[in-house]
């Protein structure tokens, strides 16, 4: 009820009554016990990231000292990818839902501390100057001017906060947060792909209600039928209380469907019948053995075996001196030093190997799509609510439809990469290429450059700082999927870290995975980032 009503509030009716079916299905399903304690865990990490973001960000738009300290602080928060932060508060609380909510407060807090700062920051200073001319207190300005103006910025960061809530919670089931990750993690160490696909979609389910309602709430568009829910939730009240007195405080048993037994059907038909279609060598099988023998085998021996890690760390030192200096060139090669100290160098060498055939595939396939979106208005309409779905769906579920046509092992994770990536590769192609300025376009159409030259010539180098950024969003995206593809067989220092949050007398090994992990992305955050600047033109004097 409460699902529909909200939705009904900030959508319209349409939507409140798919609110009302979906949160129906986690009854259905038989996981309505387990999506409440997800729904609970995540919320109350919610409450606290809003009871520390905001102020923070507050303080942080009031002070520009304020923001050089709390900037760099978030920037590396959002460089980790969120299977690091278990592995630390597990140290320190062993396994529950205590290490669980804490890692889940520290990996959603970033984005309302952000946004709340940007909000504030933007108003316009007529504003605010009105209200201090009017003898507002400083009290009275922030409370009845600067939140209710800065209102949309903090619900799109508050949506963000919970999208990014949801998304660990689910993965902390491996440290014994329960709820519906618990499920699917089950589900997926036993190869059950039906029960992973009946609990993972009550995952995506909750994900899009929550995302669609606090979306709306940000929209100023939106219109808050407010009579018509009042109305309606008074009427609710006495059908509520003689549903607790008949006992419904459960969601009925008798209303259950399962199609975990045709989800089976279906992969055991995919993998018969799409594993090498017709003996043709194209199929999920082909593909998979030409991926793992043609790129991700040859890079891991490349990197690990034939180029020793004293040349590897100069190599790579090298290129960070050409790129931005001595400084860089230090922390790199500190960087990479310390990971072969840790004992991960290998494992970090096939963990890299993944990343970067998953980032080549991923930009292989999004920037073209980023061209077209640019392009075409329509090609963006159509493009749009696909990677809005792909954004709204936490990572660890992204794991379930790749298993089922791949089986398990490396390249299933790197796909599931590619997908969860793939959203930002495109936008942010489309942002740069669309920040092309059209005069610029139109004097090199008017010199006789054909589309095709425009785009090689004018379009794309004009965009490469924004390409870049893809690049390095790419990277980051790809590296924390990768990781969490160490359920179903990735390797690397992804399964290592899985390993260690099984088993309690590993949890060691696992934190210094978690430390290369951290120490790797740093290391390509900071390289992608010296391209991006170098691509940047100069600022105007």
């Amino acid at each position: 009820g409460f699902a529909g009503l909200g939705l009904w509030w900030t959508r319209g009716r349409r939507a409140g009554l798919v609110g009302a079916v979906g949160a129906s299905y986690f009854g259905v399903v038989d996981v309505w016990d387990e999506a409440l304690s997800t729904l609970s865990l995540m919320s109350v990490a919610v409450i606290l990231a809003l009871l520390i973001g905001i102020p923070l960000g507050v303080m942080s738009s009031r002070s520009d000292k304020v923001q050089r300290i709390v900037r760099p602080v978030l920037d590396a928060m959002q460089t980790f990818p969120g299977f690091v932060y278990l592995i630390p508060f597990t140290l320190l609380f062993s396994i529950g839902p205590v290490p669980s909510l804490l890692a889940t407060l520290i990996f959603a807090l970033p984005p309302i501390i952000r946004s709340t700062d940007l909000g504030i920051r933007e108003l316009p200073s007529g504003v605010i100057d009105a209200a201090d001319m009017f003898g507002a207190t400083e009290r009275q300005t922030l409370f009845k001017v600067r939140f209710p103006l800065a209102r949309p910025a903090i619900l799109v960061g508050l949506n963000q906060t919970i999208n990014m809530a949801l998304s660990l919670v689910v993965i902390a089931a491996l440290i014994g947060a329960g709820g519906v990750g618990a499920t699917v993690v089950r589900a997926l160490q036993n190869q059950d792909v039906g029960v992973a696909a009946e609990s993972g979609l009550a995952i995506v389910v909750m994900a899009i209600m929550l995302d669609r309602f606090f979306s709306g709430l940000a929209d100023p568009t939106s219109r808050h039928d407010t009579a018509t829910i009042k109305r309606l939730a008074i009427a609710g009240v006495p059908i509520a209380l003689v549903g607790g007195v008949v006992g419904l405080k459960e969601f009925p048993s008798a209303v259950s469907w399962h199609f975990a037994s045709a989800v089976d059907s279906v992969v055991r038909w995919a993998q018969i019948n799409l594993f090498n279609i017709a003996d043709s060598g194209i199929g999920t099988g082909p593909f998979s053995d030409f991926v793992t023998l043609k790129f991700i085998t040859p890079l891991r021996e490349l990197f690990s075996q034939d180029i020793p890690w004293p040349v590897m760390i100069a190599l790579v030192a090298l290129v960070a001196l050409l790129l931005a200096g001595w400084k860089l060139a230090v922390g790199v090669a500190a960087a990479l030093g310390s990971i072969g100290l840790l004992g991960m160098w290998e494992l970090s060498m096939d963990t890299l190997a993944q990343c970067l055939v998953a980032v080549t595939m991923t930009l292989m396939l999004g920037i073209p799509i980023g061209v077209w979106t640019a392009r075409s208005d329509r090609a963006r309409a159509i493009a749009r609510p696909v990677l809005d779905f792909l954004q709204t769906i936490p990572s660890f579920v992204l794991l379930i439809p790749v298993v089922m046509l791949f089986n398990v092992g490396r390249v299933p994770g790197i796909m599931a990469s590619v997908l969860y990536a793939i959203p930002a590769a495109i936008h942010y192609s489309d942002l740069g290429l669309r920040g092309v300025p059209e005069s610029t376009r139109e004097a090199a159409t008017s010199f006789g450059a054909s589309g095709r030259q425009r785009l090689f010539k004018v379009d794309l180098p004009l965009a490469a700082p924004q390409i870049m950024t893809a690049v390095n969003q790419t990277i980051m995206l790809v590296l924390a999927m990768v990781v969490i593809a160490g359920l179903v067989g990735g390797g690397g220092l992804g399964l290592e870290t899985v390993r260690a949050l099984r088993r309690s007398d590993s949890v060691g090994t696992g934190f210094e995975a978690g430390i290369a992990i951290v120490l790797m992305a740093g290391v390509l955050d900071q390289l992608t980032r010296a391209v991006a600047d170098r691509f940047r033109p100069p600022a105007a004097h």
